[in-house]
C-alpha cells in the first residue's frame, strides 16, 4: 500500500507498445514484464460473458506476472471486439482478420477491454472493464485486404487499431477512445487509487517526480518505461 510520500513500483504485465506509451503519456514510470500468457489463446467459457471474459483475461496476465514478483502494483489488460455477439479477439492469420473487418464494415460493434491490477505482496487484486460503442464506415473486400496487407491489424482485437491506419475506417465513436486503444486511463487511476496511488504522483507543486522514468538496478530507461525481461517464459 501507498503512503504519502512514496508510491508502489508498477508493472505492465503487457508487451503492448501502445499500452505503455499511454502509461507514459499520464506520466506514470512503468516497468514493462510481459506476461507469458498465450496471447488470443484462450476461449470463452460457456455462458460467459463479454465483460467477464475480458476481466479473467487480464487478470491472469496480472498474477502471472505478480506471483515472480515480490512486490509491486502489477497491470493487466485485455481488449475484445463484440458484434452479434461473438467476441473477436487477435486474428490468427490474414484469411481471418479480412473476415474479422468484413463482418464490422458498416456496423457499430462494442470493445470492452478489462483492466486488473495486482498487488504482488498480497495477491489483493482489483478489476473492472470499461466499454466504447464504435461504428464503421461501409467498406469492401478490397479495402480490408489493403489494410490487412499492411501488417497493422494482425496483434490487435477485432483486426483494427483505431490509433493506427484503421482510424481511416472508423465512422463514429461512443464512449472512452482509450479503451479501444487498450487500456482506459480513467478506469485504471479509479483501480489504482484503491491501492492508495495517487496517478498525479506525491510530488511537490514545483515538479512531480512521476513524470521522470522509472529505473531498477542495471536497467536503462527506454524512451520513459523500462523493459524487465528477466523471468519471462
Amino acid at each position: 500500500m501507498a503512503n504519502e510520500t512514496t508510491q508502489p513500483d508498477i508493472i505492465l504485465a503487457s508487451a503492448s507498445p501502445r499500452r505503455a506509451a499511454l502509461l507514459r503519456q499520464v506520466g506514470l514510470p512503468v516497468r514493462i514484464h510481459p506476461s507469458g500468457l498465450d496471447e488470443g489463446g484462450e476461449e470463452t467459457r460457456e455462458g460467459e460473458t463479454p465483460e467477464a471474459y475480458a476481466s479473467r483475461l487480464a487478470l491472469a496476465k496480472a498474477r502471472d506476472v505478480a506471483d515472480r514478483l515480490k512486490r509491486g502494483l502489477v497491470i493487466g489488460a485485455d481488449t475484445v471486439v463484440v458484434c452479434d455477439g461473438r467476441v473477436l479477439g487477435k486474428p490468427r492469420d490474414r484469411v481471418e482478420a479480412r473476415a474479422f473487418l468484413l463482418s464490422l464494415a458498416g456496423r457499430t460493434h462494442r470493445v470492452i477491454t478489462g483492466v486488473a491490477v495486482v498487488e504482488a505482496e498480497t495477491g489483493r487484486a482489483e478489476v473492472d472493464t470499461s466499454a466504447t460503442s464504435v461504428r464503421m464506415r461501409a467498406f469492401d473486400a478490397e479495402e480490408a485486404a489493403r489494410y490487412v496487407a499492411s501488417g497493422e491489424p494482425l496483434d490487435k482485437a477485432g483486426a483494427y487499431g483505431i490509433q493506427g491506419r484503421g482510424a481511416l475506417l472508423v465512422e463514429e465513436i461512443q464512449g472512452d477512445y482509450f479503451t479501444v486503444v487498450g487500456l482506459p486511463l480513467v478506469l485504471l487511476a479509479a483501480l489504482l487509487r484503491r491501492f492508495g496511488v495517487d496517478p498525479w504522483g506525491p510530488g511537490d507543486a514545483e515538479g512531480d517526480s512521476r513524470t521522470r522514468p522509472a529505473r531498477t538496478v542495471g536497467e536503462a530507461p527506454v524512451d520513459g518505461f523500462s523493459l524487465d525481461t528477466s523471468g519471462q517464459v
